[in-house]
């Protein structure tokens, strides 16, 4: 990995560009996207489309391993975790970058053998970063590190690709289970370059800033 540490607002551009580039985020004003929760929006993004493409792969993950050092420090972590399963490949890279051990969070016990939630070898005296693709609300976030406190690690830190930064409460809420967020870009900084490439037409750009500016309002307005 590189150890040069480009700026953020570069980063966040740089990814912007990328995701736009390979496809992994998609406007649609016209016909909606419906989301796991069952709300719609004009956006969309696939962060799992990236392992498809070797050299954005691998400049994102330089892109995250520098931010995770120059954010928490370069000795602060003794493990990686990723969480299933968008996070596994990710933290898988990321760790290898750190040069260090590298584990999985699964979503639930798997319900046979050991029963575990942890995969790999992770001591109480860990210190974890998790690792995923994005987080909108933070909520499987505190799942995962539940699981790896439980273990007696200690886990104070998640690193994503993608953060939708749009729910302003997302990291108070993470930052009162004591947990610090990074990431690379939000759909802000995706607008901002869609925007310079014109790679969508004005009607389309203008109702995505509207659901960015008040996505609970723009939900309301479009059952």
């Amino acid at each position: 990995m590189s150890l040069s540490f480009p700026a953020q607002d570069e980063i966040a551009r740089l990814t912007a560009r990328a995701l736009l580039e390979i496809k992994a985020v998609d406007f649609n004003a016209a016909e909606p996207f419906t989301y796991a929760s069952g709300l719609k929006g004009p956006t969309y993004v696939d962060c799992r489309r990236i392992i498809s493409y070797p050299r954005v792969r691998s400049t994102l993950m330089d892109f995250l391993a520098a931010t995770v050092l120059r954010n928490a420090g370069f000795e602060a972590f003794t493990n990686v975790a990723g969480g299933e399963t968008a996070g596994i490949p990710f933290g898988a890279m990321v760790a290898e970058r750190l040069s260090l051990p590298m584990t999985y969070v699964r979503k639930k016990p798997k319900g046979y053998g050991r029963n575990a939630r942890i995969e790999g070898r992770m001591d109480e005296t860990d210190r974890v970063l998790l690792v995923e693709d994005l987080t909108t609300d933070g909520g499987s976030k505190l799942s995962f590190v539940d699981a790896i406190r439980e273990t007696g690690a200690a886990c104070g830190h998640t690193a994503v690709i993608f953060y939708y930064g749009i729910f302003p409460e997302t990291t108070q809420r993470l930052a009162d289970h004591g947990v610090a967020l990074h990431h690379l870009c939000t759909w802000w900084d995706v607008l901002a370059e869609a925007k310079a490439q014109q790679v969508f037409d004005p009607a389309t750009l203008s109702e995505v800033e509207a659901f960015l500016s008040d996505p609970r309002g723009w939900q309301q307005r479009n059952p």
